[in-house]
């Protein structure tokens, strides 16, 4: 935030949607329609077992995907899941390797986050950082991190080259 002016991230996941929540009043509806059609009457305790159960469940994965797999990246900041790192501290992105290629030494190392590795679905970001230490950043969508993180260090490059020095 600037001057109370909210900027918005140049790149976000939330990790997973509320929709999912929705599978448990659907499981309860297809679970009463049934009894009803099957001609043993509407009982109404099975199927609110489910909404609870099902609901619950889902509830809980979601809001566990949402801390750990979401990712936002503003000017200053990096925050994959529950880690944050400064955008200062990025030196180089590493390219993306071509197919038929042997993996990159950064796919093995460090995901960023809390988890034990790049989560399921997302593909890694290979980052040098200022210590020395590579690490991957992950996206579901990783050529878009990839293109915003590039975007942002040349503007920070630009930012620091001395008036009148070549680019």
């Amino acid at each position: 935030m600037n001057d109370g002016v909210v900027v918005p991230p140049l790149y976000h996941e939330v990790g997973a949607t509320w929709y999912w929540v929705l599978a448990g009043p659907i499981a309860a509806a297809a679970m009463l329609y049934i009894e009803v059609n099957a001609g043993i009457g509407a009982r109404l305790l099975p199927p609110a077992f489910f909404l609870v159960l099902v609901s619950g469940f889902l509830a809980v994965q979601v809001k566990a995907a949402r801390t750990h797999t979401s990712v936002e990246l503003t000017h200053d900041k990096l925050r994959q899941g529950a880690e944050t790192i400064e955008v200062g501290n990025i030196v180089r992105i590493f390219p993306e390797p071509e197919p038929g290629d042997d993996p990159p030494s950064w796919r093995s190392a460090r995901a960023l986050g809390e988890l034990a590795g790049v989560p399921r679905g997302r593909t890694g970001v290979g980052l040098k950082l200022a210590e020395g230490r590579t690490v991957q950043a992950w996206a579901r969508k990783d050529e878009k991190l990839r293109v915003a993180l590039t975007n942002l260090l040349e503007q920070r490059s630009a930012e620091n080259r001395p008036p009148g020095a070549a680019s």
